[in-house]
């Protein structure tokens, strides 16, 4: 055992000393460096020529329509019949009827008023029919001078004229208060939200539905502070009939509905910086919203989120680049002969 343990150093060191005498008789070769020429680096280049520019804004909003109201009721009663496109996301059209309350009352109080303004009538005819007969008999008796008032029976006779004012007006109001028990559709459009159903009392001002013009719908669109002079915005001045820079259209788009496109156009811009944003806002207008889509597109909706693409002006001589050979924001390369040469550059619009 003890022998085994001495010669164990000797058969572990032996290989590696025949491996060193081998590196030591046949040293390795380093391959020779050619001349070195400098860096060798491939770049894309790109002609950049001036070119009349059109500059085209991004922006985004909600869809809201142009028109919204809520309907109302102007008489009390039960509600006895409802429209059945009178429900959330129905349509109906201008001058239909959508809730009708019960209109007996409504029907009697009109005879009521027939009635008493038939009896103010006849009331006034005896009064004129007096006063006619007091101017006869102060005539035959032979008085002279002007005719009192009082003989007359003037007082009387404007009495019972203000009667007949007056049932003419109770009238007029019973009538008007019988055809509001009708609610028509002040025009053509869509309902949001329903709040009442058949057979509910409802009160005088009553909210019964919240609807909407179905002809224009709108979007808010911000313009970012550093684009405003890239764009020609349509403006409404005090002493001028007529809106200077008319509005440029506007593709809206959405992702909700199948990468859908829609044209509308600007109408408009606000008065006054929004006060969250620090932005001014411009109102565009899409016409006939929700005329049948196109195969495979969803319809529009009210609060949908769209972005938007506007048309900017045209920027002349411009030399267009890509964000990608910008580098931190100052400067390029351009190629001079065989040399990349650095250029600071002055950017006017970027997207």
């Amino acid at each position: 055992m003890s022998f085994n343990k001495k010669l164990l150093p000797v058969i572990i060191l032996g290989p590696l000393l025949l491996v060193a005498m081998i590196i030591r008789l046949n040293p390795p070769e380093a391959p020779q460096q050619r001349n070195f020429a400098g860096p060798s680096l491939v770049v894309e280049t790109l002609a950049v020529v001036p070119r009349d520019y059109p500059v085209a804004l991004e922006s985004y909003g909600i869809i809201q329509p142009r028109t919204r109201s809520m309907l109302v009721a102007q008489v009390e009663g039960q509600i006895v019949d409802m429209n059945p496109n009178l429900r959330d996301g129905g349509f109906f059209e201008s001058g239909d009827v959508l809730v009708t309350i019960d209109a007996r009352d409504y029907a009697a109080d009109v005879h009521i008023a027939e009635a008493t303004l038939a009896d103010a009538r006849q009331a006034l005819s005896e009064a004129e029919a007096r006063s006619n007969q007091a101017r006869e008999d102060w005539d035959r008796l032979g008085n002279e001078g002007e005719i009192p008032d009082l003989v007359l029976r003037i007082p009387q006779l404007e009495a019972a004229r203000a009667r007949v004012l007056s049932a003419e007006s109770n009238l007029r109001k019973a009538r008007l208060d019988l055809e509001r028990t009708q609610i028509r559709a002040p025009f053509a459009g869509r309902v949001l939200r329903k709040f009442v159903d058949l057979g509910q009392v409802v009160s005088r001002n009553a909210q019964l539905a919240e609807i909407y013009a179905t002809d224009i719908v709108e979007i808010r669109l911000p313009i970012r502070n550093r684009d405003l002079p890239f764009i020609s915005l349509p403006e409404t001045y005090r002493y001028l009939d007529e809106t200077r820079n008319k509005g440029g259209r506007v593709e809206i788009r959405s992702e909700l509905a199948g990468n859908a496109t829609w044209e509308a156009e600007l109408v408009r811009t606000e008065g006054a910086i929004d006060e969250t944003a620090r932005q001014l806002h411009v109102i565009a207008q899409i016409s006939d919203p929700f005329a049948p889509p196109a195969q495979g597109q969803t319809p529009l909706k009210i609060g949908q989120y769209v972005t938007a693409k506007l048309d900017g002006k045209i920027v002349p001589d411009a030399l267009v680049i890509p964000n990608s050979s910008i580098y931190q924001g100052t400067y390029v390369y351009v190629v001079e002969g065989d040399i990349l040469a650095r250029r600071d550059i002055d950017i006017l619009w970027q997207n």
